[in-house]
C-alpha cells in the first residue's frame, strides 16, 4: 500500500473560497483528496501519518519571484543609496570577491530562510557566475534544502563586467543540458537590464530559452533613471522595446515594472507577460511603488518577489504580501486599490489546494498574539501572519518543516558557518560598514 498523508481539522485555501474546516490526503507526492469536513474513521485508518491543522490556513507554498541568493550574506547595506549608486558602491565589488563556498553558504541562507517562510518554489537571479562551479554551488544547495528553484543565470554583454555573448549563450546551453524532468532545480535566462544587453543577444537567448521550455527573467523600469537610458538610447520605453525585439511575451519575467506607463501596461497584458513585483526592495531603495492596482484591471499577470535581501532585507514573503497590498493603496490613497485576496493570488501564483496537484504545502498558525480573533482567514493570512507563524512546508508531500524545525537542514550549525564565511568575503572585497 502507498504511504498516505492526511492533514485533518484545517482551514484550506480553495479558488471558489475557505474549507473551514477541512481535510487533505496526499499520496505518492500529489494531493490526492480536499474536502470540507472531517475525513471518514476508515481514510484515518489508511492514512500512514495523520497531522493536525487546528487553528491552521492550509496554503499552496509560496513563490518567491525574484530573489538574489548571494545578497543573504549583504543584508543591511542599501544604507539610504539610490539602486546605481548601491549597486556600484557595494553589491557590485562584493559579488567579484565571492568563493565557491562562499556562494554556496549564501545560497544555502536564502534558501532556509524562504523554506522558513513558507515558500517551496523561488527564483533565483543568480548574479555569482565567476566560473560554473559558482553556479553549481547554487544547485547543489537547492537539492540539499529540497523545495523547488529556478536559478535564473545573470548576464550582461554590456556595461561593467560585460561577458562574450556566445559564451553565455555556450554556457546556457549547457545548464538547459541538465535539466531533467521531475527535478526541482531548472534554468532560465537572467539578462540583468535592457540597457545592459544587445538586442541581439536578448533575441537570440530568449529563444534559446523558449527551445527547452525556460523563460527570459529580466529587471525592467525599476527607476525612472533607467527609463531614461533606455529612452534616449532606443527612442522608446523599456517595455515597448523588448516588445519591438519580439521578446515581450508569456515567457517574458519582468521584474520591478515600477516605471510603466498605460501604453505599456496594455502590452503586457497582450503579450501575456509576468510581472514581478517586489514592493519592500522597491520601497527600501526609494525606487517608487508599481503601478499594481492599474494592472491588475488591465488583467496582467503578476507575481510576487522578495528581491534579494540587501535590498528587502529579508526573503520574508508574507512581509512581501502585506506590503503589495498597503503601498498600492497608500500610492493611490485608496482602500480598494488591490484586495487583499488580490495579494495572496500573486504570493501563491494563482494556485490553490487542489486534487491531482503536486503537494506543495504550508501550514501557517493563526493561533496567535498577532492573529486572533480570525473573522477573515484571507485577511490574517496576509495582514495579520509572519514568516515565523508558518509550523509546516511540504514538498512533494515531504515535509521539509515541522513545528518551525526544518528538517533538511541544521540551522545553527549554517548560522556559524555563514557569519564566518562573511568577515572573510567583506574583507577581501574592501567593505567596510
Amino acid at each position: 500500500m502507498t504511504d498516505q498523508i492526511l492533514i485533518q481539522n484545517g482551514n484550506i485555501y480553495q479558488k471558489q473560497g475557505w474549507l473551514k474546516p477541512g481535510f487533505v490526503i496526499i499520496e505518492a507526492g500529489k494531493i490526492k483528496t480536499v474536502l470540507g469536513g472531517q475525513p471518514t474513521p476508515e481514510q484515518i485508518q489508511q492514512a500512514t501519518r495523520v497531522i493536525d491543522a487546528t487553528n491552521m490556513a492550509i496554503l499552496p507554498g509560496l513563490v518567491n519571484g525574484h530573489s538574489h541568493f548571494s545578497q543573504s550574506f549583504m543584508r543591511g547595506l542599501a544604507g539610504g543609496r539610490p539602486l546605481l549608486r548601491w549597486l556600484k558602491e557595494l553589491i557590485w565589488p562584493l559579488q567579484m570577491s565571492f568563493s565557491v563556498e562562499e556562494t554556496y553558504l549564501a545560497a544555502m541562507l536564502g534558501l532556509a530562510e524562504n523554506l522558513r517562510g513558507g515558500v517551496t518554489n523561488v527564483v533565483d537571479h543568480h548574479k555569482i557566475t565567476l566560473t560554473r562551479e559558482h553556479t553549481l554551488a547554487v544547485k547543489r544547495a537547492v537539492e540539499e534544502i529540497g523545495i523547488r528553484c529556478t536559478i535564473a543565470r545573470s548576464w550582461a554583454n554590456r556595461g561593467t563586467n560585460a561577458e562574450d555573448g556566445d559564451a553565455i549563450l555556450a554556457e546556457m546551453a549547457d545548464w538547459y543540458a541538465l535539466q531533467q524532468p521531475g527535478e526541482k532545480v531548472s534554468f532560465a535566462s537572467g539578462p540583468l537590464t535592457p540597457w545592459r544587453a544587445t538586442a541581439e543577444l536578448l533575441q537570440k537567448s530568449h529563444e534559446q530559452a523558449m527551445m527547452h521550455g525556460s523563460f527570459t527573467h529580466i529587471h525592467v523600469s525599476e527607476t525612472d533613471e533607467e527609463v531614461q537610458m533606455t529612452l534616449a538610447e532606443t527612442g522608446v520605453r523599456p517595455v515597448t522595446w523588448l516588445d519591438q525585439l519580439g521578446i515581450l511575451d508569456e515567457h517574458s519575467q519582468i521584474v520591478h515594472a515600477v516605471w510603466v506607463e498605460e501604453d505599456e501596461i496594455e502590452l503586457l497584458k497582450e503579450r501575456n507577460a509576468l510581472v514581478v513585483h517586489c514592493p519592500v526592495s522597491n520601497a527600501v531603495l526609494g525606487s517608487g511603488i508599481a503601478p499594481v492596482g492599474r494592472m491588475l484591471q488591465h488583467g496582467v499577470r503578476l507575481r510576487l518577489g522578495t528581491d534579494g535581501s540587501a535590498s528587502n532585507d529579508t526573503q520574508d514573503c508574507i512581509e512581501n504580501t502585506k506590503m503589495a497590498i498597503c503601498l498600492a493603496r497608500a500610492g493611490q490613497r485608496d482602500a480598494n486599490n488591490i484586495s487583499n485576496r488580490q495579494a495572496l493570488e500573486m504570493s501563491l501564483d494563482g494556485r490553490s489546494v487542489t486534487p491531482g496537484e503536486e503537494a506543495d504545502l504550508t501550514l501557517i498558525n493563526l493561533n496567535t498574539l498577532r492573529s486572533i480573533p480570525v473573522h477573515d482567514l484571507t485577511s490574517a493570512v496576509t495582514l495579520c501572519a509572519h514568516a515565523e507563524d508558518v509550523d509546516m512546508v511540504l514538498v512533494d508531500g515531504k515535509v521539509l518543516m515541522q513545528h518551525g524545525k526544518l528538517t533538511t537542514v541544521d540551522e545553527e550549525i549554517l548560522i556559524k558557518e555563514c557569519n564566518l564565511a562573511i568577515q572573510s568575503l567583506k574583507k577581501r572585497a574592501g567593505i567596510e560598514v
